[in-house]
């Protein structure tokens, strides 16, 4: 890996004080400004660059709660893990993990408790979602989330209370249905980053990793003409509802997306709670011709192998700087989820990597023209906000359709005592008495809420099919 320098993240406040800083799993460039979230709340965190564009510092954080801005389906504070963030145009998407979590033991459990937590699963239902937020300039003149812009653009979110959410859409898929009902630190289903590109969503799985293949979901999000506030996955031209690409990464499972242009930088790292390599590969033209269903190793070339440590320092989010007018390589910044102590110099601060990228087969450094250089086709002037809806630009019908059966309906749940011993959040936890695991949900209801089905299907209008095919 080769460090041009870092950049010392500066947090206040509640994200100090809840210790999510330490946990950074999201993060994307945005000009001046810096988004980042972590895996263990239910908010976005916007921090400024300085200087740019060679930042050796970013603070004046300003943190957005992710409930005053969208519907979520679970408690207002109820985490959302979020994985990924990604900026299009006027508006900033964000993706949960959508993982179930099975309990951690600690050192302190006996035999007993340590084998009834590895049979426990917990389901936050915040976890399940991908919302798209409005941006505008505030009155400091710096791009926020609101709930409805001024102009009348709207947050919405796929996932939203009693909506179809992305597993319920793959509950049917050969490859990755069964793996929907394993926790994502068991290579079970797990999202580990977003990109943005114009009306496309390119989902990244860190699992599962199949035989040694990682996942890549491509969707088409679309509104939903009777809410506003809520977003469907609509379908592409041929007719289908997502697309899926597996990505021949040599065993490792995708933690982030970054658009370069007409490529994709995947940030390629372990699956479940493993220690291994990671490395950023440059999946070529992904963006340009659409990428094709099978992704081998040739078309993902390697740009830099990152360090990696024993348990802390994991690389977890990737994001393109602007150029840099003295050293054109030095475009990545990498931020690190369980960072070691050489990481954390204060206790609010936290040092994220500027790492050089590009080069070629003799192994010399890849000359790089800062014209061509893409801080990511997501990162606009905020000065310059595009309005479009970073949706598909066709008319959407839908209809209702007999949808999915939830696999954990809460009617199947019932309550056990809280354990005195733990101060964690799994006490919170209500398991299923399902042989041989217990899955739980978050605060389940008295009677299983109707769900409503109107997104499992959509259909094009005719004279847009023969515009769209």
């Amino acid at each position: 890996m080769d460090v041009a320098g870092r950049v010392a993240m500066r947090f206040t406040g509640d994200v100090v004080r809840g210790g999510s800083h330490d946990n950074l799993t999201a993060v994307r460039v945005d000009g001046e400004h810096l988004w980042v979230a972590g895996d263990e709340t239910a908010t976005i965190d916007r921090l400024v660059l300085d200087p740019v564009p060679t930042p050796s510092r970013a603070g004046r954080q300003r943190s957005f709660r992710l409930a005053d801005l969208v519907q979520l389906p679970g408690p207002p504070g109820g985490e959302t893990d979020l994985q990924g963030i990604a900026r299009s145009g006027g508006w900033l998407w964000a993706v949960g993990s959508h993982a179930l979590v099975r309990r951690r033991p600690k050192p302190i459990h006996d035999d007993g408790k340590v084998v009834r937590r590895l049979g426990k699963l917990r389901r936050d239902p915040n976890r399940f979602v991908i919302v798209r937020l409005a941006v505008q300039l505030g009155v400091d003149r710096r791009p926020e989330p609101v709930r409805v812009a001024r102009d009348g653009r709207r947050s919405a979110l796929i996932g939203a209370p009693r909506a179809e959410s992305l597993v319920d859409l793959l509950r049917a898929d050969a490859h990755l249905a069964p793996f929907l009902t394993i926790p994502g630190q068991d290579n079970g289903f797990d999202v580990g980053g977003l990109a943005v590109v114009g009306d496309r969503l390119y989902v990244g799985l860190r699992g599962p990793v199949l035989r040694g293949w990682a996942v890549v979901l491509e969707l088409r999000p679309a509104q939903d003409p009777t809410d506003p506030g809520r977003l469907a996955l609509g379908i592409f031209p041929e007719g289908a509802r997502y697309r899926k690409h597996v990505l021949d990464l040599g065993g490792l499972g995708v933690r982030d997306l970054c658009p370069d242009g007409d490529d994709l930088l995947v940030l390629a790292g372990p699956t479940m709670a493993l220690s291994g390599p990671v490395r950023v590969h440059r999946w070529r033209d992904a963006v340009a011709d659409g990428g094709g269903p099978v992704v081998r190793d040739a078309e993902l070339a390697v740009e830099t192998v990152l360090t990696n440590g024993d348990g802390v320092d994991h690389p977890s989010a990737i994001s393109l700087l602007g150029p840099d007018p003295l050293d054109a390589r030095a475009r990545l910044l990498v931020v690190y989820d369980n960072p070691s102590a050489d990481r954390r110099p204060w206790a609010d601060t936290v040092l994220a990597d500027r790492v050089r990228i590009g080069v070629v087969d003799d192994g010399s450094p890849e000359a790089v023209d800062a014209d061509d250089t893409d801080a990511d086709p997501a990162d606009v002037d905020p000065g310059k906000i595009d309005p479009g809806d970073g949706l598909a630009p066709v008319d959407l019908a839908f209809v209702d359709t007999v949808g999915p059966v939830d696999v954990f309906s809460p009617d199947e749940l019932d309550d056990e005592p809280a354990d005195e011993t733990d101060d964690d959040s799994d006490d919170l936890a209500v398991p299923d008495d399902r042989p041989p695991l217990d899955v739980v949900a978050d605060e389940p209801a008295d009677e299983p809420a109707p769900v409503d089905h109107r997104h499992a299907a959509v259909l094009l209008p005719d004279h847009l099919r023969s515009i769209d095919s």
